[in-house]
């Protein structure tokens, strides 16, 4: 009789491994594209394929997309570790470097990790990962706690679609990121939106309502009292960093702006 298989489906729906997942094995590897991905425990020498040909792989990365490699990617299980190598064309893009193939793989720590694929003209396609570890059990009760405010704000789709193309670049986890100028965003935003009168004014007064909002929930440093002068980019940083860090934001919303 053959075992069944240890790799369980993901469906597309599956909110964005930022948030977190639940597993009662710790080293549990989960992978997700647009598509769905998949999940699997850990075992010395298993193994899960990611790229653009659906029949050859596990997680569908890029199908409509010739730039990406037919199997262009893998995880694989090893020393108790899960590993990531790359096997297309043109590299993989983890946080802080770039991944060639023909290089060592490269272990994948214990938590979230978002992996880029750069395709065709300016797409980029994001295969969420995560590995789940010991503290991932649920937290006991605290009903004894002071209440704290929201871990996830509720943002208009005005908001939202400004948020992320102003912090797109921290969204792609790119080295040193910085946001973008009013100026270039409402410019992107009208390229995506022609005629719903983006101007960079409508752009600044979305994004600072949404910074008072963080503010009088007691996040720190988005007031310029808190940063001091010379103010330059660090409101916009200190909040694009603090919507990240709630899950507000997550790679995933690069779908409203990055190219079909």
């Amino acid at each position: 009789m053959t075992a069944p298989s240890p790799l369980r489906a993901l469906p597309a729906t599956h909110g964005s491994l930022a948030r977190g997942v639940t597993s009662p094995v710790p080293g549990t590897v989960f992978a997700l594209a647009l598509t769905g991905g998949m999940r699997l425990g850990p075992g010395d020498g298993r193994e899960l394929i990611f790229g653009r040909n659906r029949p050859e792989v596990h997680v569908c990365l890029g199908e409509d997309d010739a730039q990406v490699s037919r199997r262009h990617g893998k995880l694989t299980h090893h020393a108790g570790r899960w590993w990531v190598t790359s096997t297309g064309r043109l590299p993989l893009r983890i946080p802080a470097r770039l991944l060639f193939t023909g290089e060592d793989p490269l272990p994948l720590a214990t938590g979230y990790t978002p992996l880029f694929v750069r395709g065709s003209g300016d797409r980029e396609h994001l295969l969420e990962l995560f590995v789940t570890g010991p503290e991932d059990a649920p937290p006991a009760p605290r009903p004894g706690d002071v209440t704290r405010p929201p871990r996830v704000w509720v943002l208009t789709e005005d908001e939202k679609l400004a948020l992320v193309v102003l912090g797109q670049r921290y969204l792609r986890h790119e080295p040193r990121p910085q946001p973008l100028t009013w100026k270039q965003t409402a410019e992107h935003l009208a390229e995506l939106r022609p005629g719903a009168g983006w101007r960079e004014k409508r752009v600044e007064h979305l994004v600072n309502r949404v910074r008072t909002t963080l503010s009088r929930d007691g996040v720190p440093w988005l007031t310029r009292e808190e940063v001091g002068e010379p103010v330059g980019n660090a409101l916009n940083d200190h909040l694009i960093r603090a919507l990240m860090l709630s899950t507000t934001l997550v790679p995933p919303d690069l779908t409203l702006i990055d190219s079909v």
